[in-house]
């Protein structure tokens, strides 16, 4: 069964699907004029401008929300691996996904905004189910339910429980000998002191600790970039080259070719960004904004954070110090190796630290993922009931082991992304027409600022 499973979760992820991913990327990208580049310093300036309009939470909250979800263990485990599987060309192709996911990101976060509504308890509710619903119309709504099962399922039984809490408790009891099990049952009680305070409390701790682990460890691996400052460039030099040409043997190095760097590269962008997965808009649905426009460009800063930046100092981290062509090192342990090269066992501490921050934080964005999923499906009522079986999974991770719960988890997780973005595409004229719109007001509110000071110096003289 095993088996059977592992073939399908490669057929979802396969081809098919990592091209819609990134076509629809390079479409978005085509028809908004490379908004990606030419509206990111402004994205920036927006994360922290004065919140305006009605929401549950700060730009910045929701920002920082979606991060907690997006920025975890794959940053640390699905990166080294990659490179391990494709090569250090794999790190090229991470780029190109998400070059083309902030595109796809920033379609997200406007249609979030446009189409979100209030639930029965006064709090915002949107995201993928909801702008196939009232964007496409009520005859798509199996469509949206489809989404929504797919997200409660991956919230209970995949990204939001089990990988996360394993990844915790693995690191802890391979760096300080504790228990699985009690590890496991104290971050459900701190998850579900968190989680019942609804998104106000997530978003709390979410704005706090994800600024704070993401400056820790982009601090830890610059200096390990910079101890081994002289492989910079070297490893540039691999990783365009490996992106077009492969990569050869290198001692026990099995050796990649250009097809796996693609394939893995991509893969593991999409996976740690989740860009076009249509999780992120539900988290960009409840901040306080009136313009879905803005919104959708804070949106996007996600995956310029997740992937351009923090995704690219693993692997640059991992490369300078020559770990990924040691055999027998895969996934964190040769992370933690590139890390030990210069900090030694203080710096396998630090990366389980950070390890086990990504991971909490990962839990809470996708707690709150589920629970906008759950309540589109059966409303507010049972919003609690939700909530405990929840933490009841997350106190379980420590007891389970179930690799088929995973890969069934890692296959619901890719049709998540189906609904999302036939939706994308579909109202893609709805999300041009609202950009180009959006940017014409702006000029003009320039223009007349501009007129109303030349005005004033005119009286002035």
């Amino acid at each position: 069964m095993l088996n059977f499973f592992n073939s399908l979760d490669n057929v979802v992820w396969g081809a098919p699907l990592l091209i819609l991913l990134v076509g629809t990327g390079f479409y978005f990208t085509v028809r908004l004029g490379l908004l990606q580049v030419t509206r990111l310093p402004k994205a920036f300036r927006l994360i922290f401008a004065d919140d305006k309009g009605q929401g549950d939470i700060s730009s910045f909250a929701a920002l920082a929300t979606a991060l907690a979800a997006t920025v975890g263990t794959g940053n640390i485990v699905g990166v080294a691996t990659a490179i391990k599987s494709g090569g250090p060309g794999a790190l090229f192709w991470m780029w190109v996904a998400a070059f083309f996911g902030m595109a796809t990101k920033y379609a997200e976060g406007l249609l979030a905004i446009k189409y979100r509504t209030i639930d029965d308890n006064g709090e915002v509710s949107g995201g993928p189910m909801y702008y196939i619903v009232n964007g496409m119309g009520k005859r798509w709504k199996p469509l949206a339910t489809f989404f929504a099962i797919a997200g409660i399922l991956v919230a209970y039984f995949g990204i939001g429980t089990f990988s996360q809490v394993n990844s915790i408790t693995s690191s802890l009891e391979n760096s300080f000998a504790l228990s699985p099990q009690i590890v496991s049952i104290v971050i459900a009680v701190i998850v579900a002191i968190v989680i019942f305070g609804g998104i106000q409390s997530i978003s709390k701790v979410a704005e706090k600790v994800v600024p704070f682990m993401a400056v820790v460890y982009i601090t830890a691996t610059l200096i390990v970039i910079f101890v081994h400052s002289e492989q910079i460039v070297p490893a540039f030099n691999a990783i365009f080259k490996g992106a077009f040409t492969g990569t050869s043997a290198v001692g026990g190095f099995t050796g990649a070719v250009v097809k796996e760097a693609i394939q893995k590269g991509i893969a593991r962008g999409v996976f740690s960004n989740e860009s076009g997965l249509g999780s992120a808009p539900i988290a960009a649905a409840a901040a306080k904004t009136k313009e879905p426009v803005e919104q959708g460009l804070i949106s996007m800063t996600g995956t310029f954070i997740d992937t351009i930046i923090i995704c690219t100092l693993t692997g640059l981290s991992i490369m300078v110090t020559g770990q990924w062509k040691v055999a027998g090192l895969e996934g964190a342990p040769l992370t933690q190796s590139a890390f030990a090269s210069v900090f030694g066992t203080p710096g396998i501490h630090a990366l389980t630290f950070c390890l086990v921050l990504f991971a909490f934080t990962t839990i809470l964005g996708w707690s709150y993922y589920g629970e906008r999923c759950f309540e589109f499906l059966f409303g507010t009522k049972y919003i609690k009931l939700y909530r405990i079986i929840f933490v009841i999974m997350v106190a379980l991770g420590g007891f389970l082991k179930l690799d088929l719960i995973w890969v069934l988890a890692d296959i619901v997780n890719g049709l998540m992304a189906l609904p999302n973005l036939i939706a994308l595409l579909a109202l893609s004229p709805i999300i041009i027409s609202e950009t180009k719109d959006y940017f014409v007001r702006q000029k003009q509110a320039a223009d007349a600022e501009e007129l109303v000071g030349l005005a004033d110096n005119l009286v002035e003289d």
